[in-house]
């Protein structure tokens, strides 16, 4: 088993040189709207600008998010890994968020406080940022390369940079070895090969294939754990921080409009011509 150095933050560079622990993986997890939720059912709050579902359909884990914690379990499969699963938020569905205990992540912690029901991307990176300085160790930080809500991608490059650590983007494979990660950054027809040192945040895509589905096995352990829930007075956070930097100016459901035009014809043929000749005239053929 390949072991290293656990990182405690005190705000030095890390050290990675000693092989001593098992390594330790913070995944940035985010519980979002149901993507297969039909469009339809969306509804726009004027004047908080927040979108919600009539229906009522469950939140789920973004789905790039499961390809990170897949990450780190795979990961912890062939060296050794604590995995501790990070989200933020002001509501949680406990049945959602306990997805990556499941799937066997270690514990799980969430910063949950009324007052990160409306955060930008900005603020979201800084609440995770000291969050990740109360858990006070860690080697590596997944999160998924962008979420399925508002799809900024910018969340794991704040975080990166407040933490004071390097960060590589898109994974669809992650191995971390001797103090560095070894990263395969997916590109348009194929993928490069980068390393960084640890600790260092990585963003993962679905390039890194399914995620693991979760046994009855896991599904009755993660039953049993209880997430460790800090508020943001637990954090110590600035109030002035969590102030949105982005303002949304307007929100709106893209309005679909259908044209449809019937051709006929004398029969099959002469529709089939008369087919033929708008597409020409359109100049689609």
């Amino acid at each position: 088993m390949v072991l290293y150095s656990q990182q405690f933050w005190d705000g030095r560079p890390p050290f990675v040189g000693a092989l001593l622990m098992p390594v330790e993986i913070v995944v940035c997890v985010k519980q979002v709207m149901d993507p297969e939720t039909p469009a339809y059912t969306y509804r726009i709050d004027p004047a908080t600008r927040r979108i919600t579902s009539a229906t009522g359909t469950p939140a789920v884990i973004n789905g790039f998010d499961e390809n990170a914690v897949e990450a780190a379990l795979r990961i912890k499969d062939k060296q050794g890994a604590n995995v501790t699963v990070l989200s933020v938020g002001s509501q949680f569905t406990a049945d959602v968020m306990k997805r990556p205990l499941s799937m066997g992540a270690d514990q799980m912690v969430l910063a949950q406080d009324e007052a990160f029901g409306n955060l930008d991307s900005f603020a979201v990176a800084y609440v995770l940022a000291e969050a990740i300085k109360k858990i006070g160790k860690f080697d590596l930080i997944l999160a998924g390369r962008q979420a399925s809500d508002w799809d900024n991608a910018q969340v794991p490059l704040a975080l990166a940079e407040m933490l004071g650590v390097p960060c590589v983007t898109v994974a669809q494979k992650v191995e971390p070895n001797a103090g560095k990660v070894s990263v395969q950054r997916t590109l348009p027809g194929g993928y490069e090969v980068v390393e960084a040192p640890l600790p260092a945040v990585v963003t993962v895509s679905n390039a890194l294939g399914e995620p693991r589905y979760a046994n009855i096995r896991g599904i009755m352990a993660a039953s049993r754990k209880k997430p460790t829930v800090w508020s943001a007075k637990d954090l110590g956070l600035d109030p002035a921080r969590l102030a949105p930097r982005v303002q949304v100016l307007d929100l709106a459901v893209p309005n679909k409009q259908k044209q449809v035009e019937i051709i006929t014809g004398d029969n099959d043929a002469d529709a089939g011509r008369k087919l033929a000749l708008k597409l020409r005239e359109a100049k689609l053929i």
